[in-house]
């Protein structure tokens, strides 16, 4: 869900900050980018405090080689301490939370040298390559993995239930929902 009618100046605009909650008890701690009321439902675009991160481990061979995104929780498990340490190298601090791993700190400058294009494919989607900047590699036992950061900014839309926590939208509600919720944010951005 990397959609941003936001123009870059509104960064520091945040209206405030909310905290997701996923299934495991983990937390994400959000800015919230915008909230609008549509139908009598709050809605609300969600920011990552931390810089999200992806873990990918490198496999083939040579010219054949790719990069798999790692996302069985008992390997990023496994592989957490060492990723930590590394990422504690550049003064970064790995956190397992919800809905995303991130790290805190301030992230290096992007070099065009260390970005990697990741190209998705989706057939009932036309999305765009993601570009993700490196930010270390290690070995554990033996295999490779590499831990990079989106360019593009990690959005969350969830509704506000009664109870007034949020409640992240499920990849059909937000299908349902997106055209009403961009007719408004770009009504209210204008």
């Amino acid at each position: 869900m990397s959609f941003s009618p936001f123009p870059e100046e509104n960064d520091n605009a945040h209206e405030g900050s909310i905290t997701l909650t996923d299934d495991k008890g983990r937390s994400l701690e959000c800015y919230i980018e915008h909230s609008l009321e549509v139908d009598g439902q709050e809605y609300v675009l969600l920011l990552p405090v931390d810089s999200p991160v992806e873990i990918f481990s490198w496999q083939g061979e040579d010219e054949e080689e790719e990069a798999v995104l790692v996302e069985d929780d008992s390997i990023i498990e496994q592989i957490f301490s060492t990723a930590q340490a590394v990422l504690s190298e550049q003064n970064l601090t790995l956190k397992n939370t919800a809905y995303a791993l991130t790290v805190a700190g301030d992230l290096p400058p992007v070099e065009e040298s260390e970005l990697f294009t990741l190209e998705i494919e989706d057939e009932e989607a036309d999305l765009e390559p993601e570009q993700l900047q490196l930010l270390a590699s290690f070995y554990d036992e033996h295999q490779e993995y590499a831990i990079y950061t989106p360019l593009d900014p990690l959005l969350f839309f969830a509704r506000i239930a009664k109870t007034g926590e949020p409640e992240l939208l499920s990849p059909e509600e937000f299908r349902k929902v997106q055209p009403l919720l961009e007719e408004h944010l770009f009504n209210e951005v204008e």
